[in-house]
């Protein structure tokens, strides 16, 4: 038996992933355990629950490895500094630090992680070749090419290759400070949304506005190059040597300064999201063909952080050459956990791969799951009150599809959690799709965000081709896909109707029912695809409860969390998300909760869980 440990830490997003003879056993990131979003500390929770679930202690492991190479990461802050000095020092004295305690001393930080019983030496790769890794074993295709698009690792910001059997080969790079991802990012900040999180607002943001600032971006800002690649007119940005991402000169670009955090939203906020993603997908789009002409391959799969664009990833496979695509669904840097144990085991071991004709990620579903006798043990201490449809699948089933039906929102916990940053029916928030309130009120009541952002469907896989253009028999398991409402389930909009689209306030805006399941078509007739198949289990069988009696094979499918927070890990933190909010049903496994059955005093103890003023 040969046992692997993966660890990514220290920048964003820590994580850990443990290979048994080759074999995906477990992965979990950090933030779920601890309950600080985009947790970058040493992942001794998710390391911790890596071992218990493979049944073995650290000393136990074989071979242990890192997402990236520090010390070059280190080198590219030091060139970056001085090149630009002296204006770098003010960013630089802020970083090096954290670089001198803790950074440059990765196995001394790796050692306290293990508990200090691992005594063999770490293996550390390059950050693209951990994506690349990441994208291509786990994949269903023998060969493929391969794309990572991110902020930055050492020096790479995008890379090319290919991968073919047991081995990748990355042929091509575009190197910091040129980068798509701090391109989106600095928007994003712009925006005033949190970068490394917020890029999800701007993508859902796009549709809402024109992109009238397209052309000034790609003239000034950014280069597209015929071979794919592209360059930074590093003028509009601050990033290098300073403490904020954009230039005074960027904000000049797109019509003034940037949004306070909070803040409403206007008119030209919505034409700066739809236009930096009209770029992002068009950098996606040229780099995807070149790739295409020089590797002749029919698939293509792809990582980091910005592969989690999933309209830019629709873009590629609808207007691009490939044939298939497939996406690392933890494709930002908690993948890169993934992505070293697998390049290990393949790459430095040499051991065969046989592509498995769906993919290796076991539905992504890869983190800790619970029995009902500890969560009704928990349940009982706490005083909740709850049916139990323990031996009755069937019934419980029955009961959830009913709920939704009738209006009321579900959170649903059951299985083992997902890796990465979709909920894909372990951790979910379900409702009916039909309902024009629904996404107002999940938003504004539930996951107390934005009422602009979207909601995604999940649909019966046999049936998806009915509601979305999509190809029969596409997939899209892990919601990294946007496709378009077919045309004959829209609706077109009345005179009243085309006025409320001119007012500026999206919570009246987003009420505008689109088509026949409003709550999960956005305002460009656009939806992020989840596909559901037996592989879901019991997601798959209420899925199939809720079109037997509704005839609607589409439920709406978001995470179990609330804005600022972590999806929910435990039961402990669904229990408090569902009291918190205004959720009307709580699943745990085998037991049922319903909001108005709750006694008194609990609704008491919670009520101001969420206050966010």
């Amino acid at each position: 038996m040969t046992a692997i440990l993966g660890i990514s830490a220290l920048y964003h997003d820590a994580a850990a992933a443990i290979l048994v003879d080759g074999r995906i056993v477990a992965a979990a990131q950090e933030e779920r355990f601890t309950r600080r979003k985009g947790d970058a500390e040493l992942p001794v929770n998710a390391i911790a629950y890596c071992l218990e679930e493979a049944g073995l202690a650290p000393e136990q492991l074989d071979h242990v490895g890192f997402y990236e190479k520090p010390l070059r990461k280190f080198e590219r802050i030091l060139e970056t500094t001085l090149a630009v000095a002296p204006r770098g020092l003010v960013a630089f004295l802020a970083a090096i630090p954290v670089w001198l305690k803790r950074k440059l001393r990765h196995p001394r930080e790796l050692d306290r992680a293990l508990g200090r019983a691992w005594r063999g030496r770490y293996v550390f790769c390059d950050h693209h070749e951990s994506h690349a890794a990441s994208a291509f074993f786990p994949s269903p295709f023998d060969e493929a090419a391969m794309i990572t698009f991110d902020g930055v690792g050492e020096w790479s910001t995008t890379t090319w290759g290919v991968g073919r059997g047991h081995r990748i080969e990355l042929m091509r790079e575009v190197r910091f400070p040129h980068s798509l991802g701090l391109l989106y990012a600095a928007v994003t900040a712009y925006l005033g949304f949190k970068v490394n999180s917020g890029e999800y607002k701007v993508m859902g943001l796009a549709p809402y506005g024109t992109p009238r600032y397209r052309d000034a971006l790609l003239d000034k800002v950014i280069e597209l190059r015929e071979d794919g690649s592209f360059r930074l007119d590093l003028s509009y940005f601050e990033y290098c040597h300073g403490l904020r991402m954009a230039s005074p000169k960027l904000h000049a670009l797109l019509g003034g300064p940037p949004r306070a955090p909070e803040t409403n939203l206007d008119a030209r906020h919505m034409d700066v999201a739809a236009s930096i993603q009209s770029v992002c997908e068009e950098a996606m789009l040229r780099t995807a063909r070149h790739v295409h002409r020089e590797t002749g391959m029919r698939n293509l799969v792809m990582a980091g952080g910005v592969a989690l664009n999933c309209v830019g990833n629709g873009k590629i496979l609808r207007d691009g050459p490939f044939e298939r695509i497939w996406i690392q669904p933890a494709a930002g840097d908690a993948g890169g956990a993934l992505g070293v144990a697998q390049l290990v085991w393949h790459q430095l071991l040499g051991k065969p791969r046989t592509a498995e004709p769906r993919d290796s990620m076991r539905g992504a579903l890869l983190g800790p799951r619970y029995a009902t006798s500890e969560i009704r043990l928990y349940l009982d201490e706490t005083g909740a009150k709850y049916a139990n449809f323990e031996g009755n699948e069937s019934g419980l089933v029955e009961r959830v599809a009913a709920e939704i039906a009738d209006g009321r929102i579900v959170g649903w916990f059951n299985g083992r959690m997902e890796y990465g940053p979709r909920a894909l029916g372990s951790r979910s928030i379900l409702g009916d799709p039909r309902r024009t309130d629904m996404q107002s009120k999940m938003n504004l009541k539930i996951k107390f965000r934005e009422s602009f952002r979207p909601f995604a469907p999940a649909v019966l896989a046999d049936r998806a081709h009915e509601y979305f253009e999509m190809a029969r028999g596409q997939d899209s398991p892990y919601m990294l896909l946007v496709a378009p409402v077919k045309a004959e389930r829209r609706r077109a909009l009345t005179d009243d109707e085309r006025e409320i689209m001119k007012d500026p306030d999206l919570r009246k805006r987003v009420n505008v029912p689109r088509s026949d399941i409003p709550a999960v078509t956005h305002v460009d007739f656009s939806a992020r695809v989840q596909t559901v198949d037996e592989r879901n289990g019991r997601y798959w069988l209420l899925l199939r409860k809720f079109a037997e009696k509704t005839g609607c094979a589409v439920i709406v499918n978001t995470s179990f969390n609330v804005r600022g927070e972590p999806i929910v890990e435990s039961p402990e933190d669904a229990f408090r998300c569902f009291m918190g909010t205004e959720m009307d049903v709580l699943v745990l496994e085998d037991l049922v909760l319903a909001k108005e059955d709750q006694p008194a005093r609990l609704a008491e103890d919670y009520k101001h869980r969420y206050d966010l003023d």
